[in-house]
């Protein structure tokens, strides 16, 4: 009989409580994939803070590749069409990445990839649910416009559900009632994550709570356990919603749903990687819920020999302690009127510092770059890209 795996525990004091952590099966050494972290949210205290999906901390695009293959595998196989749908706003990239893994291991295979978003695009009607523990808990998910695209969703027989961690099940069992009352005939759900912290009797129990067969894939496991202490409250709001208002964001590169694998930006790419000099490090930085481009560029840079790394700012409001060492606040660039964040991000510490956004320009864009001495590139589309 094999022995069984030994428990890793790690027991930490953070500013706003006691985290206790039990790891019960890693593919990865843990300090690899994530980091403890403190939030300034009343909600929950604590944040694990993953170090692979290029947000909150600097990632080589080889190593989010790694991260997408290995939770693409985990999906079983499932009856089609499938669609994957990528958790706001952290997991966007991440499911994108996921989505196109499968897609080059399923050959001739349909299907579709959509992403949550906190904001209204066009006319398209949304489906509304709640991320209740999160700082901005109203979550959209938009029913595409095109016809063939909106039968995939609504014809899906199942659901790839894509974040970076699972610690109740909460968000997931919302989005999954709130697509089945569009479509009943979905009959599989496979959560996707980097971390799953609900513990195994939660785990196994998930079918019962969905309703349907649910199965979990996930190269870390564990359990949790959080006693508050003094939560920090947000200084201002993280989420103002209006349903009228335009942010300028897109249904181009994922909102209104995507068959294919986005193309890199090859051209940009190399004009960019003639302009690094040998020894010159690199950091790619996508913007708020538009954070795959970003990826993509970075990882063309890197197959041309660029030492490159890639982040994204957030509106999650995180405070400097553990796995967060410096923090910058700015205003958004959706307009929104809330406070956006890049962390472990200072002044000067890259040499080059290219910035991929999907609003138009503004002040707020203009005044990162002029602190980050970085360039601005705007996708008006998947490929006319424009530097401002």
């Amino acid at each position: 009989m094999m022995p069984a795996p030994q428990v890793q525990r790690h027991r930490l004091s953070l500013p706003t409580g006691e985290l206790e952590l039990d790891i019960h099966d890693s593919a990865f050494a843990l300090d690899d994939v994530m980091g403890f972290a403190a939030r300034a949210n009343a909600k929950r205290g604590f944040l694990f803070l993953s170090k692979v999906l290029g947000k909150h901390w600097p990632v080589t695009p080889s190593m989010m590749r790694t991260v997408h293959q290995s939770l693409a595998d985990t999906v079983p196989e499932l009856p089609g069409p499938v669609v994957f749908i990528a958790m706001a706003e952290t997991a966007i990239g991440l499911g994108q990445g996921v989505f196109e893994a499968w897609l080059a291991a399923h050959p001739g295979r349909e299907g579709l990839f959509l992403h949550t978003s906190r904001y209204r695009v066009g006319e398209a009607p949304i489906i509304e649910f709640e991320e209740a523990h999160s700082h901005a808990p109203r979550q959209f998910l938009h029913m595409p416009p095109d016809a063939h695209t909106r039968e995939l969703l609504l014809g899906a027989r199942a659901l790839v559900l894509v974040d970076d961690e699972a610690s109740t099940g909460n968000t997931f069992l919302n989005l999954t009632d709130a697509c089945r009352k569009l479509n009943p005939g979905i009959a599989h759900v496979h959560l996707a994550t980097i971390t799953n912290f609900m513990g195994a009797p939660a785990t196994q129990a998930l079918s019962a709570r969905f309703g349907l067969p649910v199965t979990m894939g996930a190269p870390v496991s564990g359990e949790y356990r959080f006693t508050p202490g003094q939560l920090a409250s947000a200084s201002a709001p993280a989420q103002l919603f209006d349903p009228s208002a335009d942010r300028g964001a897109s249904g181009d590169f994922g909102r209104y749903g995507l068959h294919r694998a986005l193309t890199a930006p090859a051209a940009l790419a190399a004009r960019l990687a003639a302009e690094v000099q040998p020894g010159d490090q690199v950091l790619v930085l996508g913007t708020g819920e538009f954070m795959h481009p970003s990826y993509l560029l970075g990882a063309a840079l890197e197959r041309l020999g660029v030492d490159v790394v890639v982040q994204s700012t957030t509106r999650s409001p995180i405070l400097t302690w553990g796995a967060v060492g410096a923090a910058l606040t700015f205003p958004d660039n959706y307009g929104e009127g809330v406070a956006n964040f890049l962390y472990n991000v200072t002044p000067g510490q890259y040499r080059h510092v290219f910035i991929c956004h999907e609003t138009a320009p503004t002040e707020a864009l203009r005044g990162l770059a002029d602190t980050l001495s970085a360039r601005l590139f705007h996708f008006k589309t998947e490929t006319h890209i424009e530097e401002v």
